[in-house]
């Protein structure tokens, strides 16, 4: 695949799981070409991994150059005029439209210019396009900005029709819209009609929208009032990821990070960021001085400052977002409630309910409208009925409430009981080894998709070892002193093809334990255990100072002959490898 659309998760293999909602996805967008997919909308709050999904939906659909042709466009937080934004917009279409029909990567990443533009619609007979550029041209010079952005617009819903294609118009963080596009030079004053402009493409089967929004409660309201709340069929995405692929996303990131971690505490920060790919990141690169993440405490601090320290990657993305959402609302009894039903997410409140709780002093009246602001901040949520009330069940979000309110609360509420947040960190690690049993099957489920990080992260952590730990049939079986692993190691034949083992264990004796790892459901096969041999050999040749040790692990087993193989050629083997 190719990635013409430079990501914003960084390398494109940092992106784990969300089988679920790429299912749901493309099963939509594989009815785009008929004419039956209704524009939709993902909300979710920030870090919660919108942005990785759609930019991903652009670059497969970019490289399969198939019926529907994507769009991306993300709106910045950034002030822009009118027009500005018009003929942004426009460039950024026409120059991923040309992109696609001549599969030239460049015009994705740097926009063509109003007149590359129309000097390609000129060479290829594209009259639609040449006259759209002199229009937009004429319109900007004589400030008919309304029919500058009507035209800019409005394109791929006219091409779609013209030209008897698809489009999927991707438009990131749609809210922005109507927040920073302004009708003056100097920013003064905004279009909050602005959204509107998508009525009729929403509508649209030919290029019909997908958005996304990280303040749910705002776009939520956008789309309520100019574009029909049933014109977009809305996604709500978890931020959190199943337990195994929130431990696939440890190892990857403590991989591609060179971050030292063992088996044990890979689960253990995948159980204390809850699963969250956003807070993994945020602990693996941390700056905490005292980071160890091989060890239990090593964990529970590093987890700690990324939650306390004001200034850590954690504490200034969520507060940026608390701080936004709380300027209305900025008084100690908003910030009261709302600790209060995040920590009690697990049911509803009233008004009166939460006045008798915290002993607040305000009515109930005053407490219900602090209520529906934090609804519209997207802080809270509404319950089963119009008085109902209940906190987001978003465990982050609740930590980083915990630090930033409880001691300013507890100056007016001296009875508030506040949260040792390590021994609460211990709490639940203790609760992972009560777990082990259910543990121990994740990590068996686990080795068939992620067993080259499971191993690598072994042998670093054993580090001395003999390979009949792990292996049987082993040849040489003297104890290793490993000083270097390295994962999925790229080098050629002599006639140019291409090679790649899988682990290297090298040992400070000169010896490299060479493990080839195939996760299938059936067992290798004789010629794939060959294979092996053959790019060993090529390794071995490359690397003469080097002793091979070879090791094959299948998590389907070997069928007869390649046992007998594996076997007469000193190829240890193993089926299943305990790692906790």
């Amino acid at each position: 695949m190719q990635y013409p659309l430079p990501e914003i998760i960084g390398n494109p293999d940092l992106l784990v799981g969300r089988e679920k909602e790429f299912g749901l996805l493309d099963k939509w967008i594989s009815r785009i070409p008929d004419r039956l997919s209704k524009s939709r909308a993902i909300l979710a709050r920030r870090k919660s991994g919108k942005t990785a999904i759609v930019q991903r939906i652009f670059n497969r659909l970019w490289s399969e150059n198939g019926e529907v042709i994507p769009f991306y466009i993300n709106i910045p937080e950034r002030n822009v005029w009118f027009p500005n934004f018009a003929v942004g917009y426009y460039c950024a279409f026409a120059s991923q439209y040309i992109s696609f029909l001549e599969r030239d990567q460049t015009p994705v990443d740097s926009p063509l210019t109003m007149e590359q533009i129309r000097e390609y619609g000129k060479s290829k007979s594209l009259r639609q396009v040449v006259i759209d550029v002199d229009s937009m041209l004429h319109y900007k010079k004589n400030r008919d900005h309304d029919l500058l952005w009507q035209t800019a617009s409005s394109a791929p819903k006219r091409y779609a029709r013209l030209y008897d294609q698809r489009f999927l118009v991707i438009m990131d963080e749609f809210q922005n819209t109507g927040e920073y596009v302004h009708t003056d030079e100097n920013h003064q004053y905004k279009d909050k009609t602005i959204p509107g402009t998508w009525h009729d493409l929403s509508e649209s089967k030919l290029a019909p929208l997908l958005v996304t929004g990280s303040y749910v409660g705002w776009l939520i309201n956008i789309i309520d009032t100019y574009l029909e709340a049933g014109r977009l069929k809305r996604m709500f995405l978890n931020p959190y990821l199943l337990p195994e692929d929130g431990l696939q996303t440890v190892y990857k990131y403590a991989e591609f990070y060179r971050e030292p971690i063992t088996n044990e505490s890979a689960l253990q920060i995948n159980r204390l960021c809850m699963s969250d790919p956003f807070f993994i990141s945020c602990v693996v690169q941390s700056d905490y001085e005292g980071r160890d993440l091989t060890t239990e405490d090593g964990v529970i601090e590093t987890v700690h400052h990324e939650i306390t320290f004001r200034k850590s990657e954690m504490q200034m993305t969520w507060g940026e977002y608390i701080d936004l959402s709380l300027k209305r609302i900025n008084t100690v009894n908003a910030k009261h409630i709302l600790l209060h039903l995040s920590k009690h997410s697990e049911r509803e409140w009233t008004p009166g309910e939460l006045r008798g709780e915290l002993g607040l002093e305000i009515g109930e009246k005053d407490i219900r409208e602090l209520l529906k602001t934090m609804v519209s901040a997207d802080l809270i949520c509404e319950g089963s009925s119009d008085i109902d009330y209940r906190g987001l069940t978003d465990g982050t979000l609740c930590l980083i409430l915990r630090h930033r309110f409880e001691k300013e609360i507890a100056t007016y509420q001296p009875n508030l009981e506040k949260t040792d947040m390590r021994r609460s960190f211990q709490e639940e690690l203790r609760k992972l080894r009560d777990e082990k049993e259910s543990l121990r099957g994740m990590i068996s489920h686990l080795t068939g998709k992620m067993a080259e990080y499971q191993l690598a992260t072994e042998f670093r952590s054993r580090k001395r070892f003999s390979p009949s730990r792990y292996f049987a049939n082993v040849a040489d079986d003297t104890r290793l002193n490993v000083t270097d692993v390295r994962m999925r190691v790229r080098f050629q034949r002599p006639d140019g093809k291409n090679m790649e083992m899988d682990v290297l264990a090298e040992s400070d004796c000169g010896r490299v334990l060479a493990t080839e790892v195939k996760k299938t459901k059936s067992p290798v096969s004789h010629t794939l255990t060959e294979d092996f041999m053959e790019k060993l050999a090529v390794y071995a040749a490359q690397h003469p100072d080097k002793q091979m040790i070879p090791a094959f692990f299948s998590t389907g087993g070997f069928t007869g002959k390649a046992r007998k193989f594996c076997e007469e050629n000193g190829i240890a083997t193993a089926r299943e490898i305990s790692v906790i």
